[in-house]
């Protein structure tokens, strides 16, 4: 069984004013660990946005586990910005937010099990917070609440682990513990593509960058072929050979 897990092909997409994303190309397998980066307003949140089917793209097109991108996405899992997505006002617990995402693979009037607690109490558990499943939610700290966000993603036990800049926000210690939590369900084999502000965190846990300059053009690059010199000049628009 091939363990290609996506495939993007050409992908282009434009704003009714701007042109985001230019014939975007790029392959991962399975384990790999994309990181993207690139100034605001070049397309990173853009892709994600395609890849999880809330964007169409103008054309071009996205392979996910080989087959048609709206039959896989029960396979992929989705962490946001926390400051971007949540009101921390919601009356609900931990455990309670964690379950919620079951609800993809039940189906909306199906009862919860007890392999069902214990699929929630194992997230937790992944992301260090399982003793706080019955606070409330919003009594934690905005890095707590992110870990128990991570936690709820992998609770439907996905295949590829899809981030949003999830450490924007948030204080300098529980980015480092959260970067940590990301690194740790990579080396244990998750896929992962993620988005961030933080370019040097980036560069330490990715083994793939996708590099977007302000030109609208991207580089997609193994972390061994990169220096600090050669970021700067993809940045920058100047176009240099590509690496799958």
């Amino acid at each position: 069984m091939s363990d290609e897990i996506i495939r993007v092909e050409n992908l282009t997409f434009e704003y009714p004013d701007t042109a985001v994303l230019k014939d975007v190309s790029f392959t991962l397998h399975r384990g790999d660990f994309l990181g993207i980066i690139g100034a605001n307003g070049t397309g990173k949140s853009t892709l994600i946005k395609i890849i999880l089917g809330l964007l169409k793209p103008d054309s071009g097109k996205i392979r996910l586990f080989g087959g048609e991108l709206s039959r896989a996405r029960s396979r992929v899992g989705y962490v946001s910005q926390k400051a971007n997505s949540f009101n921390a006002g919601f009356p609900t617990t931990v455990g309670e937010v964690v379950r919620a995402n079951l609800f993809s693979k039940k189906g909306l009037f199906r009862r919860y099990t007890k392999a069902d607690d214990a699929r929630v109490l194992e997230a937790l558990e992944l992301v260090g917070m399982s003793e706080y499943k019955n606070k409330p939610i919003g009594a934690l700290s905005g890095g707590q609440q992110q870990r128990v966000f991570i936690a709820r993603a992998l609770a439907a036990e996905p295949e590829l682990l899809l981030m949003d800049e999830p450490t924007v926000g948030i204080d300098a210690a529980s980015v480092s513990e959260i970067m940590e939590i990301i690194k740790r369900l990579n080396s244990d084999g998750m896929t992962i593509i993620m988005t961030n502000h933080d370019t040097p965190a980036l560069l330490d846990a990715a083994n793939k960058l996708l590099i977007f300059c302000e030109h609208g053009y991207e580089e997609f690059v193994n972390k061994a072929d990169l220096s600090f010199e050669r970021i700067a000049d993809i940045l920058a628009g100047k176009r240099v050979h590509r690496h799958g």
